[in-house]
């Protein structure tokens, strides 16, 4: 949550070097207007942070970007380490 009491959008975005990736890409109006977009980013090259506000994990087939600040991912993996 943000300093307002407010939950806070986040953003993302795959890019894939081809569509040959793509596994499948579903936009339906029935199952509640769902969205599924799966692929293969292939073998993991890179993982690393943008301007400190973006989860970058970069493979041989795609890259995901993900709105996510590196003090909420540390926060994150501590909680979750917490709870193991």
């Amino acid at each position: 949550m943000s300093k307002m009491g407010k939950v806070r959008e986040r953003g993302f975005s795959v890019e894939m070097s081809s569509k040959e990736h793509v596994r499948s890409l579903i936009v339906s109006d029935e199952s509640r207007g769902k969205v599924l977009f799966e692929g293969s980013l292939g073998e993991l090259q890179e993982l690393g942070m943008v301007e400190e506000i973006v989860l970058q994990v970069k493979g041989t087939k795609g890259t995901l970007r993900i709105d996510l600040e590196e003090s909420e991912f540390v926060k994150m993996l501590e909680k979750k380490k917490e709870g193991e």
